[in-house]
């Protein structure tokens, strides 16, 4: 059985280390890139690599920087010669860390930056990373019989549930709604180019529910218990989904629970 081949873009805390986490203690046999700015500064996923020292491997990564992601993707063809899932966990809300409630909040360098690291990092990820996914051996999802609708590697792209313009009735939080509606467009033009490759790749935009994370603690007190999720329950139910990916689920968005959502 081959190696599948794992890399999880901003995975020093959060959504992204528990990705790592799961893949490891689930997925076998499997090998995890873990990407992130300073890895230096990022000691759980230091500790992580250290209990799986043949299996994670840990690169430097800033996805803002595009020199970065073109050294990243010679290493791992260098190392691996394929990947079979490319997952961008990495956001910002906003530089500020809250979210812009009027016009009177918005700057045209917050929304630079936070379009920078949410909608383009993840596209030009996939620029560099595609060639590798199409060698990809098909480690995630489900391959159907018939070899057309078969598929080599998977992008996932995380986005978030007020990205959806047709969900949006309260407004606010322009740079991360914009940023997150982009990054669906993104996805679903992936889908189209990377669809035409034969194996094809998939690509799907996937919304974790709201997680107790540092993006989103400041509102945590407006978020019913209930609706409140850790990073264990948001992955594990995203890796589910994830594990039932076909050529047929392409270039679309999927919320936690597996419903489609709209654009």
């Amino acid at each position: 059985m081959a190696v599948a081949v794992a890399l999880i873009q901003g995975a020093s805390r959060g959504l992204g280390l528990q990705f790592c986490k799961h893949i490891l203690q689930n997925k076998k046999p499997s090998a995890v890139i873990a990407t992130c700015r300073n890895p230096d500064a990022a000691a759980e996923l230091l500790s992580l690599a250290g209990q799986h020292k043949d299996r994670l491997t840990v690169v430097r990564l800033d996805v803002n920087r595009e020199e970065d992601i073109r050294e990243a993707a010679k290493r791992v063809k260098e190392s691996f010669g394929r990947l079979d899932l490319l997952l961008n966990s990495s956001a910002l809300l906003h530089p500020s860390g809250k979210g812009e409630t009027s016009l009177r909040d918005v700057t045209a360098q917050g929304i630079i930056s936070t379009l920078t690291t949410n909608t383009v990092g993840p596209l030009v990820m996939a620029k560099y990373f595609a060639p590798l996914l199409q060698k990809g051996a098909g480690g995630f999802g489900q391959q159907p019989p018939e070899k057309s609708k078969q598929h080599s590697g998977i992008i996932v792209n995380i986005t978030a549930k007020v990205g959806s313009i047709g969900d949006n009735g309260l407004g606010g939080w322009y740079s991360y709604r914009m940023s997150k509606a982009a990054l669906n467009m993104a996805t679903r033009n992936l889908s189209i180019e990377l669809g035409r490759s034969r194996p094809k790749v998939v690509c799907v935009a996937l919304h974790p529910g709201t997680v107790d994370t540092d993006l989103s603690r400041p509102y945590h007190r407006n978020v019913p218990k209930e609706r409140l999720f850790s990073t264990e329950h948001s992955v594990s139910c995203l890796m589910s989904i994830i594990e039932t990916l076909d050529s047929d689920k392409t270039g679309q968005a999927y919320s936690w629970d597996g419903a489609q959502l709209p654009w």
